[in-house]
């Protein structure tokens, strides 16, 4: 089939009316529970007091006096700024006196996701050096770089990665997690830093939302029993010599307040509930960071009440800092300024006036920069407030002793790149690992195994650092690495493998379960895939994976014990994955260490862990938690067996709830493909999630919200393909025969030099499509996001049998192209259509 190129092609983002009505409807259902709990506004009072525990030192003060009255305002304003590596030079930090620096999630100083260790230290010298370069007679005021080390030094190549915090919260070990804070926290002096992100204090409600992972569990407990080992661990004890120096660093509690509550466990949401429900259930971990000497906070994107928390004057100012007493300095997140209400992200002095002090700006800086300092000099930011503002950020600069530190690599572990990933360090990670291991059923007591046996390993998750390290792993997303990127690390196979080798056994890896010989025991490892917050929030609860599910169900079929070692970020509904198994071990993200796993499995250590998280019944059952009304979890807050309890399951329902599902129309949205589907790129006949950019290439890119969008470039060396395949083939017979139709939405950067195809398939030599070459050279000329609808049934009519589709969505060109992708669905389209005879 051809279609002509020119046919009802709409330029320009288009008005989704049906979206927009939705919108509406849940904007009054909020409106009418704000309605109902009042504005989020917060009466310190009836909060706990709290009396300073870091008296304020008279020379500290007096010294910060003379530092402000010899700045500019120029010097003040850069201060409370804080700019994202790839959006800021030395020169830049010098010229606007930038108080900070950050790395994002896929920020590094060079660009690259894996960039040595070494750069990382060249790049904190070079920082450092520019913000004490002389200008004038200004004072010199040391740089402070803030980095996201939130299971480990994550960002970097060869460091130890620790599970996630809803593993640490399996654990309940207050002791090892300070042993967690003391080993990051030496690894991150190592190439230069300063400061972390961390820890995220968070009680999630929601097992929906993407973060969920972040989070120590879904009562206040365990995060309030956590957070003062782990902050002395990061930053040292209080009154201690060494209290944010030598070994120590700065920490952040975060993200203030209530961001595991927000309604549908929405990221960047709305919490809505009374003030008293606010701080009972999400203020209690903040008390014991602010009694351990916590000396930044964060700010949450979210809002109270339809408040956004940034620009919160009674919750950041009248409690943070007046009822709780805290002097340390309110830290935005990535650009969470620009959603106060009357701002945007270049210009809020609402933020500030409200009690921020340092505005987390990545690519708004400045421009941020230029109003802030106009609003300082005409008065709407008050004077006073912008000197409090940097006295607080000076105050922690001073308590750990950057004015005389020196450069970072001639500080205490700078540049003892050894210390990245040691024997130490791994061996607390281990212990982790262990300690953070949940059963969940262990029937005929198949577990421990005997590491003598012939033991068959499969499952995706097997040998995939990826996918047991998770979010924040060398990228926001934790996607785009490989193997080689962990050289101090173990996946769950390896740590298999060394444990049957040693005890004389024999251990193969067979991702798909196939065998030769038949296997005394089959370990089984999957789950989730990779993610970070806004990616991660999820419809409902439910565990999808074809493959590994039949897999287990094969295995079962053929008489071979079967061991599940599952992987996520939350507690999910996985009855039929359970009721397929003997023995099903919930692992969480355990991160570098997968001989930890190992060493439970085989029996050399007992089961510890406890769920953090109630387990779900039913796939809708999102937010149950522990103390609610008619509590009902499959598995309660607490539960986990050991080697020794009857680990016998009854036979669990299998059908999923209607309810919730996941919209099966999403190709592609917020940044990846939909559920049980993927993003494959290469060569016809070779396609691969990692191929390499020698025909194709693919990056995560900002539309409206960060990595909602991927850039696809084609370099020309050859026809290559971009897809978005099944995994399973999907039915949309009845999908053709109505009104739906194939829509995408787009951006040309640069038109194509030969011809494009859009096509569909439906298995081998089996697919439809037209040319749509045309169609990108007027959207390149443009520079516009563009809307393409193409019905279902032009598929149809070109040939492709849609009761089998397995490619719903596939470009292929041998020539240059590069496009960005924002959304790929199949829906009631709400504008124009390509016309099909």
């Amino acid at each position: 089939m051809k279609l002509p190129g020119s046919a009802a092609l709409a330029l320009g983002t288009t008005s989704l009316v049906a979206m927009a009505s939705a919108c509406f409807a849940d904007l009054a259902a909020a409106q009418a529970a704000v309605a109902e709990v009042g504005v989020g506004q917060a009466h310190p009072q009836e909060w706990p007091a709290r009396k300073a525990t870091v008296p304020l030192d008279p020379s500290v003060e007096t010294r910060i006096d003379k530092l402000i009255a010899a700045m500019s305002l120029e010097q003040k304003v850069g201060q409370i700024i804080q700019a994202d590596v790839g959006s800021v030079t030395p020169e830049d930090v010098h010229r606007y006196h930038l108080g900070s620096v950050l790395n994002g999630g896929n920020t590094t100083p060079d660009g690259h996701y894996n960039t040595p260790a070494e750069k990382w230290l060249e790049a904190a010298d070079a920082f450092y050096a520019a913000s004490m370069k002389p200008s004038g007679k200004l004072p010199r005021i040391p740089i402070i770089w803030g980095s996201d080390a939130v299971h480990g030094h994550n960002n970097i190549v060869g460091a130890t990665l620790f599970p996630h915090n809803i593993g640490l919260g399996a654990t309940r070990d207050p002791e090892l997690i300070r042993r967690i804070g003391e080993a990051t926290a030496i690894e991150m002096r190592v190439t230069g830093l300063d400061w972390t992100f961390a820890p995220t204090l968070a009680v999630v409600r929601d097992d929906r939302w993407g973060r969920t992972y972040e989070g120590f569990g879904e009562t206040p407990e365990i995060g309030a029993s956590y957070a003062a080992p782990l902050i002395e661990g990061l930053q040292g004890k209080l009154g201690d010599k060494d209290w944010l120096r030598g070994p120590h660093i700065v920490a952040t509690a975060k993200h203030f307040l209530g961001d595991g509550g927000t309604s549908g466990g929405k990221d960047q949401g709305d919490t809505q509930m009374s003030e008293a429900r606010l701080r009972d259930l999400f203020s209690p971990p903040y008390i014991p960071a602010l009694n351990a000497g916590v000396q930044s906070i964060m700010v949450s994107f979210s809002s109270w009440n339809g408040t956004k928390m940034h620009g919160n004057r009674s919750m950041m100012t009248d409690l943070i800092k007046d009822r709780w007493n805290f002097d340390g300095f309110l830290v935005g997140d990535w650009n969470g300024h620009g959603q106060v209400k009357g701002c945007t992200t270049t210009d809020c002095p609402q933020a500030v006036d409200a009690g921020l002090d340092m505005y987390m700006a990545p690519d708004s800086w400045k421009d941020l920069y230029r109003t802030t300092l106009a609003h300082a000099k005409d008065g709407t930011l008050p004077l006073a407030r912008l000197d409090d503002a940097v006295r607080r950020i000076l105050r922690v600069k001073i308590r750990a002793g950057l004015f005389e530190a020196g450069k970072p690599s001639s500080r205490p572990y700078g540049g003892r790149f050894e210390l990245l990933g040691s024997k130490e360090h791994r061996a607390v990670a281990r212990q982790a690992v262990r300690e953070s291991l949940v059963l969940l059923k262990n029937a005929g007591r198949v577990l421990p195994l005997k590491a003598s046996a012939n033991v068959l390993v499969a499952g995706d998750g097997a040998d995939n650092m990826a996918k047991q390290a998770g979010g924040w792993t060398l990228s926001w997303q934790g996607t785009g690495t490989k193997r080689a990127d962990f050289p101090n690390a173990r996946t769950i196979w390896e740590g298999i493998d060394e444990a049957v080798e040693a005890a004389g056994g024999k251990a193969t890896l067979s991702v798909d379960g196939s065998y030769s010989q038949k296997p005394d025991v089959a370990i089984v490892v999957f789950g989730e895939d990779p993610y970070a917050e806004f990616q991660g929030d999820r419809p409902d609860v439910a565990f999808d994976d074809a493959q590994n599910l039949a897999l287990l169900r094969s295995l079962k079929a053929k008489g071979v014990p079967t061991v599940a070692v599952f992987l996520s970020g939350r507690a999910m509904w996985v009855n039929p994955f359970l009721n397929a198994a003997d023995a099903f071990v919930a692992a969480w993200l355990p991160g570098s260490e997968g001989g930890g796993v190992a060493d439970v499995l085989f029996g050399k250590s007992d089961f510890h862990g406890k769920l953090p998280y109630s387990w779900p019944k039913s796939s809708d059952q999102t937010a149950v938690n522990f103390g609610d009304k008619d509590y009902d979890p499959l598995f309660p807050y607490g539960f986990g067996l050991r080697f020794g309890d009857s680990g016998e399951l009854p036979r669990l329902p299998e059908q999923r709830a209607s309810a919730a599902v996941a919209d099966p129309g999403i190709l592609f949205a917020a940044g990846r493909p939909g559920n049980g589907r993927r993003l494959l790129l290469g060569a016809p006949g070779a396609l691969s999630t990692n191929p390499g950019p020698s025909l194709i290439e693919a990056r995560a890119v900002d539309r409206t919200a960060q990595e909602d969008s991927v850039r696809l470039n084609w370099t020309g060396a050859g026809k290559a393909i971009a897809a978005i395949v099944q995994d399973e083939p999907v039915d949309l017979s009845r999908e053709a025969n109505g009104e739906l139709a194939l829509e995408l939405e787009f951006k040309v950067n640069s038109a194509p030099t030969a011809d494009v195809s859009l096509l569909m398939t439906c298995g081998d030599n089996c697919l439809g499509g037209f040319p749509i070459g045309n169609m990108l050279v007027q959207a390149a000329v443009t520079q516009k996001w563009t809307r393409l609808a193409i019905p279902l049934r032009c598929f149809e009519k070109a040939g492709v049998d849609m009761s089998r589709v397995d490619k719903p969505l596939s470009i292929t060109t041998a020539g240059r192209l590069d496009m960005t992708l924002s959304s790929a669905r199949i829906l009631a389209p709400s504008g124009p259509q390509l016309a099909c005879k």
